[in-house]
């Protein structure tokens, strides 16, 4: 009987290796599915923050605990009624920071173009430089499952720009770019309008090397994410339509970073997603429109999971909305 207890424990150790190695193989087939850009979704959380408060944000986040879940996109950190002092902010990344997968947070105008002091007085760019001490401050996501981010403050020129932040998920490309929905915080002033001149300029070296980076890894999609409606799918006016126009319309703040995303849109192989959180008409439900390999989706208040398919026609779809 002795002699059969060695012939025995080899016997099981090689069971147990059949079996751990099998698990072993299947969750690297589940990784280097998911490496190829395959079988994989993210969510995106629209204005909840401004629509239903703290209680309506956090009850949304608690819904994502799916481990496919790649990762969560929020709109804003709060709304426009609530106050821009430090204890909101602080209240938001904490709740942000026991999410269950990794949260990327695009801001909204909501959380700092409004904001004013006690004399009334516009502290915008303080509490956006604020903001991105808080939220940015590290090259990570939030959340308790950490996603490695790429800043645009990164980049010596740009270091006030952390909020810009690009990450890859097989073979699709994502970036967060800031555009607030009240047009792009153009302010029909006069004299400089130094705050969003400065931006644009960060913005569009920002697209640029997205654009870039996108052909160099040869992804198969880029995704941005914004809160404002930069239109992505609106064409000029050329022609006797131009002419018919009676008068110059308002400056549109989002007319330049419209024009260059379809530009580069236009030598990209790919397919180019881009989602906001405009608001949409009383009982509509989000959905993807597209022209040529330009994709638009507005979530408004909604939360919305989008599937990713991989390689080929139709990259994009919509899952589950709140």
């Amino acid at each position: 009987m002795r002699a059969r207890r060695p012939f025995l424990l080899t016997a099981l150790l090689a069971a147990a290796l059949l079996v751990s190695g099998g698990a072993w193989a299947a969750a690297a087939k589940k990784k280097e599915k998911d490496k190829d850009g395959n079988a994989q979704h993210f969510a995106v959380v629209g204005h909840r923050a401004a629509i239903d408060g703290e209680d309506g944000l956090k009850d949304t986040l608690d819904e994502a605990k799916d481990e496919d879940l790649a990762f969560v996109v929020v709109t804003g950190i709060k709304g426009a009624n609530e106050p821009c002092g430090d204890r909101v902010y602080q209240k938001r990344r904490e709740l942000f920071d026991k999410v269950k997968r990794p949260v990327i947070v695009s801001l909204s105008g909501n959380d700092w173009t409004g904001c004013r002091n006690s004399l009334g007085r516009t502290n915008a760019i303080e509490r956006l430089n604020r903001l991105r001490e808080l939220f940015y401050g590290e090259p990570e996501s939030l959340g308790k499952d950490k996603l490695p981010l790429t800043r645009l403050s990164s980049s010596p020129r740009f270091r006030s720009y952390a909020e810009n932040a690009h990450w890859k998920v097989g073979k699709v490309l994502y970036a967060t770019i800031n555009l607030p929905a009240a047009n792009n915080h153009y302010l029909a002033a006069a004299g400089r309008n130094s705050e969003f001149e400065d931006r644009a300029v960060a913005n569009r070296f920002w697209l640029n090397r997205l654009f870039a980076i996108a052909k160099q890894d040869k992804v198969s999609a880029v995704v941005l994410f914004a809160e404002g409606n930069m239109q992505p799918l609106l064409q000029p006016a050329n022609g006797l339509r131009a002419l018919l126009q009676r008068a110059p319309t308002a400056y549109d703040g989002f007319a330049d970073t419209r024009r260059q995303v379809q530009m580069r849109a236009a030598k990209f192989m790919g397919q180019v997603l881009v989602v906001d959180s405009a608001g949409l008409p009383k009982e509509a439900k989000p959905g993807i429109e597209w022209l040529g390999n330009v994709g638009h989706l507005s979530v408004g208040a909604h939360a919305v999971e989008v599937r990713v398919a991989g390689d080929g026609k139709k990259v994009f779809s919509l899952g589950a909305v709140r």
